[in-house]
This record gives structure tokens, sequence and C-alpha cells, in this order.
């Protein structure tokens, strides 16, 4: 997925734990684990809004697009396709 999460990053600069920022934010520590492995599909602001408040930081500092590199074909499989078509 191209948005990765540095909730890891963030806890790390500013020396909390998983649990801590659990207890501040009033979440379950296996959904902020969720987002911390980048397994979660979505944010509520409202999650997004606490976690922020609680690490004093921006969304754009939890939240980075890491686009992932197109997928290239093999240059001869466009001109073998052509030939099977005609």
């Amino acid at each position: 997925m191209p948005i990765a999460v540095k909730l890891d990053d963030l806890l790390h600069d500013r020396r909390m734990t998983l649990t801590a920022l659990a207890d501040r934010v009033d979440m379950t520590l296996a959904n902020l684990s969720i987002l911390k492995t980048g397994k979660a599909r979505a944010i509520r602001f409202s999650t997004l809004d606490a976690i922020c408040e609680a690490l004093s930081c921006q969304p754009g500092d939890l939240l980075v697009f890491e686009p992932e590199p197109a997928k290239r074909k093999r240059p001869g499989a466009a001109a073998r396709a052509k030939e099977t078509v005609s």
C-alpha cells in the first residue's frame, strides 16, 4: 500500500511506548499495533486527531505517501501481442 504509517518512528523519537500511547488516546493496544505495523486499511479522523495530539505532531508526520514502482512489461511482450492479433 502506498501510504506508510510512521508511528514507530514517532514513538521512538518521543521515547514513548505503544502502551503509553494506547492509554493516552483511549485505544486498545491491539488496534494501535495494527496501525503501527501498517496492516490497517483505514483510520478515523478522530483517531488521527487523538494520536497527533498525544504525540504533538501533524498528520503528515504520521502518514507518508510512498508510491509503488510502476509495473513494467517486458519489451518483447507488446510486440508478441501485436503479432498474435494480426
